[in-house]
């Protein structure tokens, strides 16, 4: 199957985008932190409700007690940025528009050179309680995860996972 530039482009991408969990010591400027929330913001939304906030954690002692949360949120704390993806409980799309909202930030995150991860901290409520108590997120909003941003100090190689024993036709 030929496929156009831009389609070749944005599948090299998403192969490229890998759970980043080492970051340098640089900073990641307001610029970029911008266009990781506008590309968030792009993400398709049921009933177009938009049910997400973040909370972007630049505070080293924030991102300390994020880190804090459980054995697999420790990076939070190297990370220069860490955003926070709420959603707000009274929309029944919150939980695929806020995964949506994540992913365009883990692509865009790749797509500048950063390395990011996603951290999940939904479904279970001490995790959500955490890190609620620890930024002042209001009772309404769920916490679906972290993502923990920042220049990898790793490279991993681009991979896909395609399984065909995965993928049906017309029937399971």
């Amino acid at each position: 199957m030929a496929m156009t530039s831009d389609a070749q482009t944005m599948f090299e991408l998403i192969k490229r985008r890998r759970s980043i969990r080492s970051y340098t010591n640089q900073d990641v400027s307001p610029e970029h932190i911008q266009v990781l929330l506008e590309a968030a913001m792009a993400a398709p939304s049921g009933n177009d409700a938009r049910p997400w906030d973040f909370v972007v954690v630049r505070d080293a002692a924030l991102r300390k007690k994020i880190a804090e949360t459980h054995t697999w949120s420790s990076m939070a704390a190297s990370a220069p940025v860490v955003i926070v993806v709420c959603g707000d409980e009274s929309s029944k799309h919150w939980i695929a528009d806020t995964s949506a909202a994540t992913e365009n930030i883990l692509l865009q995150a790749s797509a500048m050179g950063l390395g990011a991860l996603w951290v999940g901290i939904y479904p279970t409520t001490r995790y959500e309680e955490h890190i609620r108590s620890v930024l002042g997120i209001p009772a309404n909003r769920r916490v679906l995860c972290v993502i923990p941003i920042g220049w990898p100090a790793e490279k991993k190689e681009p991979r896909t996972r395609y399984e065909a024993s995965k993928v049906h036709y017309d029937k399971f």
